[in-house]
């Protein structure tokens, strides 16, 4: 593990300057030459987190800093590696008002001024709620989702843009071009689109929405998913500018949604405007010769690991073209903490996604977590943990008891395992002991292992995996399988865009990636087909013939979900059937369980088989005795559940009744 020198930090600690007694009216306002950037670009009364600025500038290193006037004063200044920055410690005075104040840079006699705004935080604020298990998240790679505005669809070169802060954003340019044919190339989705369409996903019957990141992404190719950041705090301006996200988020909550900001401290992109000149030598990870990380999360929990293997795990490149922050670095940790809170406290956020989490060295993540959860403590946090050994992925969860004492302060963790047994189970028709719904049964049986069965984010396709209708062969009672699963078993669920209609990838491209990550038909003017609508999906072409019938299936579902306490809150107990065949047992590919409080319940069965099930009602006598009538969801009708109770072949019934 690469950890950075401290007492060099600490070294380089200057004085803070005494209040500035000059007035602002007679000191010139810095030059774009002379302050390139001060972030975070803002900031509030009130708040729990103590500022740190970083201030970028030619040799500002060598400047006096301070703050003029009431409110707002320097408690300390640090300098960095590089003589371009400062990080300069701010004290908010409980007594501060909302203002643009302006910080003093003197050297030799002449001074000149930045401005800086402070805010009045929203009523509320801290306070905010989160998402839970009440929610259905749904999750847009906003390039390919919709496009409102052709004029951002091309290369930028250079400009002004709205950001938030007290001076507009210098945009820099952007090479990567729109082509909707290239399956790598941008295509032109942006947030006025995502805007657009807001009716379309609150009546599918989601509570929340997570967007793969926005911020910009100047690769020169492949620029378009997002995760190679060029700026932590600007919008991409082909999706549009922070005041429109910030839009996007009220006009979100207008409709009863929530948003889920994705967010990356593990790596940041090439094209980063700190890889020209970072402020400190090990800002991030050096790599050279490159080594590239060993995706080997044991490594923290293995009491034989090496330490070159932990090494090369915490300090290792993603890929070539993201380099690894050095969340050891104490500026480097400060200034992801600051960001992740000023863009909730901006945007009015409602919870964060953490990309490739075990990535990132375990320690500061920890502290980064416990900073934004002491600011917002309702605030919840998933973390991309991609690991299919359940102790393992137990481990980064929030109190889980790890023997080394390790507690992540991560409250939700995503159910890899879940997925992969959901796509294998379904895949599978002639089934022995563990195999078909036996798959589905035994993860969930292991339920014991985690601290807290509430933050488990589950889902069975994400923006990283293949299209579910490619896995099981374009065969729609499968994904109504899994869409049954996703709405009824414990946890978050999570649905990517375009599996409420099994999206198929492109067949005509070589890349992986693009061929998962399609447009969605009808966000673009001109399309052949519009999915957004009623009228489009029954005139969808063959391609799609399935699409109306499991959109309806997947809104019923969702709908029926956001009101049954017994679903988002409930118990459960769970069922697996076996069949005789002469002489031996085997596993009768079907599953069954009820989700329960102490006033509601809901059965669901889960017939994979290719041939009817009849229900052998006093299998289930330990939970309910006698027939039961209840409402089935998925056809609406009143049905009771008795013996002879019939399951067509690769079907579920979801049946709610009183206890």
């Amino acid at each position: 593990m690469r950890k950075t020198v401290l007492m060099a930090a600490l070294a380089t600690t200057v004085a803070c300057s005494s209040p500035n007694t000059l007035n602002p009216a007679d000191v010139q306002e810095a030059s774009a030459q002379e302050i390139a950037r001060v972030e975070p670009l803002s900031w509030w009364t009130g708040m729990k987190t103590d500022l740190q600025l970083m201030v970028q500038g030619p040799d500002i290193a060598s400047y006096e800093v301070s703050f003029a006037g009431k409110g707002l004063s320097v408690k300390g200044v640090h300098k960095a590696d590089s003589p371009n920055f400062l990080f300069v410690d701010v004290e908010v005075s409980p007594k501060a008002q909302a203002d643009t104040y302006y910080l003093i840079f003197s050297k030799d006699g002449q001074s000149f001024k930045y401005p800086y705004i402070i805010r009045d935080r929203e009523q509320g604020s801290a306070t905010r709620k989160s998402f839970t298990t009440a929610d259905m998240i749904y999750l847009i790679m906003p390039d390919r989702f919709a496009s409102a505005f052709q004029d951002n669809d091309q290369a930028w070169q250079g400009g002004e843009y709205f950001d938030g802060s007290a001076r507009p954003w210098t945009v820099p340019a952007t090479p990567d071009k729109v082509d909707r044919q290239d399956p790598v190339a941008r295509h032109g989705g942006d947030i006025q689109g995502m805007i657009n369409h807001l009716d379309y996903i609150a009546d599918l019957g989601a509570t929340a929405i997570w967007c793969t990141p926005l911020l910009l992404d100047n690769q020169a190719h492949e620029s378009y998913h997002g995760y190679a950041c060029a700026d932590y705090y600007h919008m991409d301006p082909r999706f549009g500018d922070n005041e429109m996200y910030k839009t996007f988020v009220a006009k979100a909550h207008e409709k009863g949604l929530k948003v889920i900001m994705d967010i990356v401290t593990n790596h940041c992109g090439t094209a980063h405007w700190w890889m020209e000149d970072a402020p400190f030598k090990d800002w991030y990870h050096v790599n050279e010769p490159y080594m590239q990380m060993n995706a080997l999360f044991s490594v923290y929990m293995d009491p034989h690991a090496s330490v070159r293997d932990r090494e090369r795990q915490e300090s290792g490149w993603f890929v070539p073209s993201m380099p690894d922050m050095n969340l050891d670095n104490p500026f480097v940790l400060k200034y992801f903490q600051q960001w992740a809170i000023w863009w909730t406290e901006y945007a009015g956020l409602d919870g964060l996604r953490v990309d490739t989490y075990p990535y990132n060295e375990p320690g500061p993540m920890s502290q980064w977590c416990k900073a934004v959860t002491e600011e917002y403590p309702n605030m919840n946090i998933v973390g991309e943990c991609w690991d299919y050994n359940i102790p393992q992925l137990a481990y980064w969860q929030k109190d889980n008891p790890n023997k080394d004492g390790f507690n992540s302060n991560l409250p939700s963790i995503m159910d890899f395992p879940l997925e992969h047994a959901i796509h294998q189970a379904l895949n599978e028709e002639q089934v022995w002991w563990d195999e078909g719904m036996t798959r589905v049964y035994s993860v969930l049986a292991q339920d014991f292992v985690y601290q807290d069965l509430s933050n488990m984010l589950i889902f069975f396709a994400n923006h990283d995996h293949a299209r579910s209708g490619d896995t099981w062969g374009e065969d729609p009672r499968k994904m109504k399988l899994a869409l049954t699963l996703l709405a009824t078993v414990r946890g978050i669920p999570q649905l990517y865009y375009g599996d409420e209609m099994m999206f198929l990838e492109r067949k005509d491209c070589q890349s992986h990636d693009g061929a998962k990550r399609i447009d969605f038909p009808g966000g673009w003017e001109g399309d052949g087909c519009d999915l957004f609508t009623a009228i489009g999906r029954a005139q969808a072409p063959a391609l799609y013939a399935s699409a109306a019938d499991l959109h309806d299936y997947t809104r019923t579902l969702f709908r029926w979900r956001k009101d049954n306490k017994a679903v988002q809150e409930g118990k459960t107990l769970h069922f697996l059937s076996r069949a005789n065949v002469g002489a031996r047992n085997i596993t009768d590919n079907s599953y069954s369980f009820f989700r329960y409080t102490d006033t509601d319940a809901v059965f669901v069965y889960i017939n994979n088989n290719a041939e009817p099930r009849t229900l052998d009602w006093g299998h289930y006598r330990e939970f309910v005795q006698g027939p039961v009538t209840g409402k089935e969801i998925l056809s609406g009708e009143t049905v009771t559940l008795q013996d002879g109770f019939s399951i067509a072949p690769k079907s579920a019934i979801v049946v709610e009744f009183k206890r």
